[in-house]
């Protein structure tokens, strides 16, 4: 982390989250949730949120202030339970924790009360998995953000970021090994206060974070997720739909076996807009015997359980008149071919990595959806394989190299390019419906 000269003082909470926006960036892509500590940095988290497209909540943590003199931080307490102490300033100052206690318990309380009017009834967001990001105005001694940050961490997020607009140099040393990436616009050596460093920094009220909230909150969102099972012959498949509000088309995602590396592909694609059917190819049974490779199904059977999934998703979901993708990895690759040559009036445009494409070759030529090839850098077996599949499809193709495309499934951060390529694909060559 690098802060880097800007402009200040800011002008109000909002702007800096705006100026965030960007650095912040690269740090949200995997299903993307931005967490804001109460009640300075719920409009600077708001505005990030807005401008990421990511999810938005609050993250209650309390500053224990020195008994007498409360400015002066000493710890915090988490909305876990959890207390950290600073233990260096205690003892310092001589102050045993349990001259603590009292201003712990009526910390707890706040944050307690604050839990009630700022969630309500509403559970704490998904945090694993999923890229998080902690904002706050600023931060001037980083005992609180250290205490929000260590309570993420234990909740198991994909990938942890703190972005504020100001600190402290001390507190940026504090805070440096607590995330994956620490963005800070400035951190001027006169550091002093966080207000210092807005124009407008006016004390928000309960009641301004519980309308931010309302505008901005998790509660909107109108998407909804849930599992289904798609029977396709004798058997049956489980998978997962997301469809957004006026969808502008439906992708199918499809592997061998589907698992928690999958969560950004669907997450990205229903951000821009897009249905998910998030498919596992293989039964329970299957799984435990080892999947296709050990006796299992083999490419025919994978492409008449992908063609049923797709024969479902039109028929059963709001997705039926739009535009429909494949994305495909692994032993579900070849199968996409298969079910694009047979369904061309369904199947818009497709991407497959890994896999054997070639094992589709009976298929091959009846393909005239456009079809994006990814392959592994470093096997050039797999990508003249892939080239030669592409001589034989009957629609316009590319191919790719991607590094890392080999451990796609045990590397999230490598289906970072995979989403991106993915979903460059798919609005390009499946275009938004009139109106």
């Amino acid at each position: 982390m690098n802060p880097v000269p800007v402009s200040l003082p800011f002008a109000d909470r909002s702007e800096a989250g705006r100026r965030l926006a960007e650095r912040v960036r690269p740090f949200a892509v995997n299903d993307p949730l931005v967490l804001a500590l109460p009640r300075g940095g719920v409009p600077v988290g708001a505005e990030l949120a807005r401008r990421l497209d990511a999810d938005f909540d609050v993250l209650m943590v309390r500053k224990i202030g020195l008994p007498g003199h409360p400015e002066l931080g000493v710890g915090a307490i988490a909305e876990d339970g959890r207390v950290h102490y600073d233990d260096l300033a205690l003892a310092r100052m001589h102050v045993p924790r349990q001259a603590l206690s009292d201003t712990v318990a009526a910390e707890r309380d706040e944050l307690d009360r604050r839990r009630r009017v700022y969630r309500g009834e509403r559970p704490a967001p998904r945090i694993a998995g999923r890229d998080c990001v902690v904002v706050d105005d600023g931060v001037a001694t980083g005992g609180t953000a250290r205490a929000a940050l260590r309570m993420v961490r234990q909740a198991g997020p994909a990938r942890l970021a703190l972005a504020v607009p100001v600190a402290s140099p001390e507190a940026v040393e504090l805070l440096r090994e607590e995330a994956d990436a620490l963005v800070v616009l400035s951190a001027p050596d006169n550091f002093r206060a966080v207000g210092e460093w807005y124009r407008d920094f006016g004390q928000l009220s309960d009641h301004h974070v519980t309308a931010i909230l309302a505008e901005r909150g998790r509660s909107e969102d109108p998407d909804v997720t849930r599992g289904v099972r798609v029977r396709a012959g004798g058997v049956y498949l489980d998978g997962d739909l997301t469809v957004p509000p006026a969808p502008r088309g439906a992708v199918v995602v499809a592997a061998g076996r589907a698992d928690e590396s999958w969560r950004p592909a669907a997450s990205a694609l229903r951000r821009a807009g897009y249905a998910t059917l998030v498919l596992d190819l293989l039964t329970d049974q299957e799984r435990a015997e080892g999947g296709a490779g050990a006796g299992g199904p083999g490419p025919a059977p994978f492409g008449e359980r992908l063609n049923a999934a797709v024969t479902w998703l039109r028929r059963a979901t709001d997705a039926a008149d739009g535009p429909l993708g494949v994305l495909a990895s692994g032993e579900a690759a070849a199968a996409a071919l298969a079910t694009a040559a047979e369904r061309p009036e369904d199947v818009a445009a497709v991407v497959v990595h890994g896999g054997r494409i070639d094992l589709a070759e009976e298929s091959l030529p009846g393909v005239r959806a456009p079809v994006l090839v990814l392959v592994e850098g470093g096997d050039s077996f797999v990508r003249e394989l892939g080239e030669w599949a592409r001589g034989r499809m009957g629609g316009p193709t590319d191919l790719r190299v991607m590094e890392g495309a080999e451990r796609l499934l045990g590397d999230a951060h490598v289906w970072d390019r995979v989403v991106s390529e993915a979903l460059d694909w798919f609005d390009e060559h499946m275009p938004r419906n009139p109106g």
